[in-house]
């Protein structure tokens, strides 16, 4: 069965003007830079939890191509993360299971699951609930997507965190995930950022999960080093 692996590396841009020079850099050294689009996200994530009874539990709103492949994660997946998005008026379910010694929540390479269910956000969430899991927090974004490079590149508001950018490309095999990463810390080197490392990353990820209320839909940050 063919799976995808997500190799991301994350970079803490902070403030407005940052994420700004990365865009005028990104267009200064790809011509054939596109900025597929913006849109606005509500992601909720969830622990706790078996997926095995997830998967029982939203089998039926599932289209039916992603089926064997959720069953197949549910079962092999040891460390994962679940989660729901909005975005464009689009919901979206989302698995990911990790495939090095990072995490399933942040971790730089991971197994990703998702589909597209016709679902409102919140019937959604109750149908994760059922399935033994409680709400971890729930975030809030606004995102321009780019194809720079070869890369998906994301430069995200997020709610706690102010700007941050995400440079990822997707492989079919796990044993290109090195490589891969090596590849991406480079172009970003290469465009003056640094890889936001995975121990601060889990600092302010664990800060926000205690906090969550106080960020999720505003504008106000923190900063954790």
């Amino acid at each position: 069965m063919n799976q995808s692996y997500e190799i991301e590396i994350k970079s803490l841009l902070g403030n407005k003007e940052n994420a700004e020079n990365l865009k005028t850099k990104m267009r200064s050294s790809d011509a054939a830079l596109v900025e597929v689009g913006s849109h606005k996200q509500l992601n909720h994530y969830f622990e706790g939890g078996n997926l095995a009874d997830l998967a029982k539990n939203v089998l039926a709103i599932v289209p039916e191509e992603k089926k064997e492949s959720l069953l197949d994660v549910a079962k092999k997946a040891k460390d994962f993360s679940v989660r729901t998005r909005q975005a464009d008026g689009k919901v979206i379910l989302v698995i990911k299971a990790s495939v090095d010694d990072t995490t399933s929540s942040n971790g730089t390479a991971r197994l990703e699951w998702e589909a597209l269910v016709d679902l409102e956000l919140e019937k959604l969430d109750k149908l994760v609930l059922d399935s033994g899991f409680k709400y971890q927090a729930k975030w809030s974004r606004e995102r321009q997507d780019f194809k720079y490079k070869g890369a998906n590149v994301s430069i995200d508001k997020n709610a706690g965190y102010g700007y941050l950018s995400e440079f990822e490309m997707v492989v079919d095999d796990k044993n290109k995930a090195d490589e891969t990463k090596a590849h991406l810390r480079q172009m970003m080197a290469e465009l003056g950022i640094s890889e936001l490392p995975q121990d601060r990353l889990a600092r302010m990820f664990d800060y926000y999960n205690k906090n969550w209320e106080q960020y999720y839909g505003t504008d106000n940050i923190f900063n954790i080093e």
